[in-house]
């Protein structure tokens, strides 16, 4: 969790008024220095990461959902070589949000499998 700005601004005002030095002004308030040092260059906090996939090859990504629409994440990223959490990310970059249909194929052969058979 991130600091306020207020309260970055008024631990960098405070700094300037009393021309405190950086390791006094941490102390004051009970903040690292390191932490002093970043609000010194940047003041407000960074919102986005804006950071690409890297190892996760998007267009296969929407190849393989169009290929395999009910498909659960772990089976993508067994399909594609990467892992869960990797997919998760990537399907939220794309946008792609769905729930299963409880009629779908897949969750009809897991039922089965968990029902007694009928006589």
């Amino acid at each position: 969790m991130t600091y306020p700005i207020l309260f970055r601004r008024k631990v960098l005002s405070v700094r300037e008024k009393e021309n405190l030095s950086i390791a006094q002004v941490a102390k004051r308030f009970g903040v690292g220095v390191a932490s002093v040092m970043r609000w010194i260059k940047t003041p407000d906090p960074k919102t986005t990461r804006n950071k690409p996939a890297t190892r996760i090859n998007m267009e296969m990504l929407a190849q393989d959902i169009k290929n395999y629409p009910d498909a659960y994440q772990y089976e993508r990223a067994k399909r594609l070589g990467v892992s869960k959490q990797g997919i998760n990310h990537a399907l939220k970059r794309l946008s792609v949000t769905y729930k299963k249909k409880p009629v779908s194929p897949q969750s009809q052969r897991r039922r089965a499998a968990y029902l007694p058979a009928k006589n």
